[in-house]
Parts: structure tokens; sequence; C-alpha cells
């Protein structure tokens, strides 16, 4: 494009704007890409919608929504998905969302509200991991459009418990010991006469330093010692109560025998590794002369550090009731040292339990 083409008169304003500062860059002798010109103005999402790329609804004659979740269409305790939005038009057209949904509508022409569920700006719709709060009830999203106010549409999304849960009770990992500092090489020896005449003896180099030692790993972490509440929840279909505690720390699951799983970790954490141990230095070089310097020793390589003892296994003691005793196999318990070495057998005592909320 050159400084004399002639520009449209009937471009938006924005993109006016934009060749403005497109063709004021070419008459500078400059090429100022147009991304550039455009971020300074007013950022890349409006930028993308003055080009078509992505859609706001105010402007749009929307006549009607219709809303899925992706994945879908069902969550569980502790997961999101998200909407996907498909727009009526009255010119017959059907926009979607971006996203999962591969459309141009921007989340930002809705205004969301969520029972039981939460939602973000973005249309991800995710549920507490605690099932006591949505147990027996179904959340909803209700949405309007910016600009039409009354185009709404609801959706309700049903929660489903045959999914493989964690509770998870295992030691941390130790951290790993700081590698040593390298040795610092050591200094020539100075210059001394080769003149057959005046002849002077160089000077030795001296001897590099020794590397630092590593330090040692960390130990790992203990694994907790767990107790494993299990009971039928007294509905007529079938879903097991947990509950799972160490201390201060309790977690609530709601699980589906039909395909559900929960795994109860007690492990002990790895140990930390060894830091490096550090070069020794190299030993500086002899002076030349008549004779030469020797050159210095070069200095010892530091000890690596040794890796942190592994914390041991936890334990798991598991009080399940009469009722739930055939579903004890969706249990997948766990509780090793942190080397992989087997601690404890859990046990399981079977004995009257309670519902658990």
């Amino acid at each position: 494009m050159n400084c004399q083409e002639e520009r449209p008169t009937s471009l938006p304003p924005i993109l006016d704007r934009v060749l403005q500062g497109f063709w004021l860059g070419t008459w500078i002798g400059h090429s100022i890409p147009l991304c550039l010109v455009l971020l300074a103005m007013v950022g890349c999402t409006s930028i993308e919608v003055a080009v078509g790329l992505k859609t706001r609804l105010d402007q749009v004659p929307v006549t009607g929504l219709a809303i899925s979740l992706a994945p879908g269409p069902t969550l569980a305790p502790g997961g999101s998905a998200r909407l996907v939005v498909t727009v009526s038009t009255a010119d017959g057209k059907k926009l979607v969302t971006e996203g999962p949904g591969h459309g141009t509508v921007l989340y930002d022409s809705f205004v969301f509200t969520a029972t039981v569920a939460q939602i973000d700006k973005q249309g991800v719709v995710s549920l507490s991991a605690d099932p006591r709060l949505s147990d027996g009830q179904t959340p909803k999203i209700h949405i309007t459009v910016n600009g039409h106010p009354d185009v709404v549409a609801d959706i309700d999304i049903p929660v489903h418990y045959n999914v493989a849960f964690t509770a998870d009770y295992s030691g941390h990992p130790g951290n790993s010991g700081f590698n040593g500092l390298d040795g610092t090489a050591g200094v020539s020896g100075s210059m001394g006469s080769m003149d057959p005449n005046n002849p002077s003896a160089g000077g030795n180099g001296s001897a590099g330093s020794d590397g630092g030692n590593g330090q040692d790993g960390e130990p790992g972490e203990d694994g907790k010692a767990v107790r494993v509440w299990v009971t039928r929840k007294p509905e007529p279909y079938l879903l097991l109560q947990v509950r799972v505690a160490s201390g201060e720390r309790e977690q609530y699951f709601l699980v589906d025998p039909a395909g559900g799983t929960l795994a109860v970790q007690a492990n002990g954490g790895s140990g930390g590794a060894g830091g490096r141990g550090g070069a020794g230095g190299v030993g500086g070089a002899g002076g030349m002369g008549t004779p030469s310097g020797n050159s210095g020793s070069n200095g010892q390589d530091g000890r690596s550090g040794s890796n942190g003892p592994a914390g041991a296994a936890g334990t798991i003691v598991v009080l399940v009731d009469p009722q739930a005793q055939p579903f004890l196999d969706r249990l997948r318990l766990s509780n090793t040292d942190g080397n992989g070495k087997p601690g404890p057998a859990p046990q399981i005592q079977v004995v009257p339990v309670a519902s658990l909320w």
C-alpha cells in the first residue's frame, strides 16, 4: 500500500482509525503492524469484535437461546464443565459461544446466575467437592442476554457419583538439598624472565579451592493416621456415604458403587534428593620463566549430599456398616512408606455406622 491510495470512506470508525495509523507509519518510513496500533487503542478483545473474529450480542437481533454443557450433561462433586450457548437470531442465524462451542460469541454477552453450583464469567460451571452441599438438589444456571432482557434460558445439571474420587492424606516429599558451591580457581604464578643473560624463575600457581559439600535431602513426611466411615445412604437408590478424617482435616464423599470408587491414600513422602557436591577449583598455572613455576593443585570436589530418609507409611482404619460391607471393594486403600514399602495392613471393622449427614 502506498500513501497515494484512496482510502475507503465507509469503514467502521475503529478500522478507520487503524488505517490512519497505518498510513502515518508508511509516511514516516516505518511499517507499523496493525495489531500494535489496535492494541494501543482498544485492546485485543475489542479488536477481534471490530474485525468480526468475536461477537457481542448487544447489537444482534437475538430471539432465543439453547444451552448445553461440555463435557456433560452431568457434574460430579468437585467437577467442572463449560456452558455452550447456541443463539438464534431474527434473521435465521445460529451463533455459538467460543471455547468448546467453537463459535465466536463472547461470554461477556451474558449474565449468569447459579443455584447450588458456581459459575464464572467465562461460563465455567463448578460443583463443590463436598457432596453435602448438593445432595438431593439440582444445580441450576439462569442466563440473560445483555441488551435483550426478554431473552432468558435455564439449564438443570444433574449430579452423578460414578467417578474415581481421591482422599489423599499422604506425607509431602522432602525438599532436595542445595548443591555445593564450586571451588574457586587458583591464581596463576607471576612471570619470571626467560632472558638467558638474566634468567629468573616463574612463580608457582596457587591451589584451587575445594568444592563445597552438597546438602543432605530433607526427610519425607510421614503418612497420616486415617479413619474412614462407610455407610449406605438412606435412599431408595444405592449410594455410599463416606467420611475420611485425620486430625482436624475431614472430607465427605458420595460414591455410586456402579462405577464409582474412592482411593484413600496415607503414603509416606519420599526423601529429598541430596545436593550435588561442588567441583573443585582448577589450580593456577605456573608462571613462565627460567625455570617455569609449578601449576597449583586442583581443589577436591565436594561430597554430594545424602538423600533424605523416606517418610513412614500412615495407618488406615475403616469402620463399615454391615449394609455397606458388600461394597468395600469400591475403596482403594494405599499406605506405603516413601520408598514404596507397604505399611501396616489397613484395619477393617464391621460396625453399625449411622447416616453421616
